[in-house]
């Protein structure tokens, strides 16, 4: 057994998201969705270990722990599959081929209703993020995935297959066993899916240099916790198989040759976070340095390239 914190962070989280659905209602509806919510985005970071071979050799094993996916909205063989691609570092905030940017190709931006800008926008602040970024992201998540289903691409559909029987166990058990109301449990689904986006608010920036575009947040507070220490993220990004409880002392052991990498891109904790840009945008929605010769095929070509490939 090579990562016992991260199973015994497992065992925890689930048996604390038990409590928090069974009993905790009776006393607070109010603080069982606020410890719900927490519980889950921890199972969604937990999830983010487990697609980068985390706590057993055995991968099957580790996925059969996590495919159960509390916040509703993702399938984790999606979530594992679409990560992985965004790991492929020359292609960070690439508004076409990196699943996990929230960028958008000029082009299309200018395109795009007045309405529709001002509501991007204020999703690039990280109020609007964390309010309007779940159902931005999901909509423009499985407007995509719908479109992989129609071509016909049968990992998603399985994926897809998979997370409708996930769903039903989770629905189940709120309805049949928990004392939490189903609107309840929605709530703090959605809750933790915008916990998440603190996280993943300044994960990366436009830069020139693919070096420069992933963060480090110095923080080792609750967030840190949370996330699993995923604010050392240019460390995780050069080393993504390193279990989570190993990434602060690595960033330590060698912190200038890290901040040297990612251009000093660095923010000394979520307070600070918060404090710089809780009202203010980071930058822009189009893409700063997106020329139109880079523009890729669209869309739907786009989609046929990545079935073949997985043929």
């Amino acid at each position: 057994m090579r990562d016992w914190p991260t199973l015994a962070l497992i065992v925890l989280c689930y048996a604390g998201w038990a409590a928090a659905t069974l009993w905790l209602p009776v006393t607070s509806l109010t603080l069982a969705i606020i410890v719900t919510a927490l519980l889950v985005a921890l199972q969604s970071s937990l999830q983010h270990e487990v697609l980068h071979g985390h706590p057993f050799r055995n991968q099957r094993l580790n996925e059969a722990l996590v495919f159960l996916t509390l916040n509703l909205a993702i399938p984790y063989e999606r979530f594992r599959d679409t990560h992985l691609e965004h790991h492929r570092d020359a292609m960070l905030t690439d508004p076409y081929d990196d699943p996990e940017t929230n960028y958008i190709d000029p082009v299309i931006w200018e395109r795009m209703p007045q309405a529709l800008r001002a509501v991007m926008q204020w999703n690039n602040t990280l109020l609007g993020r964390m309010v309007l970024g779940p159902l931005i992201g999901q909509i423009r998540f499985m407007s995509d995935e719908w479109q992989l289903i129609r071509e016909g691409d049968r990992d998603v559909q399985r994926a897809w297959a998979l997370h409708v029987f996930a769903i039903a166990l989770v629905i189940a058990w709120v309805t049949w066993f928990s004392a939490m109301p189903l609107w309840a449990y929605g709530l703090a689904a959605y809750g933790g899916l915008s916990l998440l986006r603190l996280r993943t608010f300044l994960e990366h920036q436009a830069h020139d240099s693919a070096r420069g575009r992933t963060v480090v947040i110095e923080d080792r507070g609750l967030f840190a916790l949370l996330f699993l220490n995923n604010n050392y993220h240019v460390v995780h990004h050069m080393h993504p198989r390193v279990a989570w409880f190993k990434l602060p002392r690595l960033f330590r052991s060698n912190r200038a040759k890290y901040l040297r990498r990612n251009h000093g891109y660095y923010y000394r904790s979520y307070r600070d976070v918060l404090a710089r840009h809780l009202f203010r945008a980071k930058d822009p929605v189009a893409h700063p340095l997106w020329r139109g010769d880079q523009r890729q095929s669209p869309f739907p070509e786009r989609i046929a390239r990545r079935i073949s490939a997985r043929r």
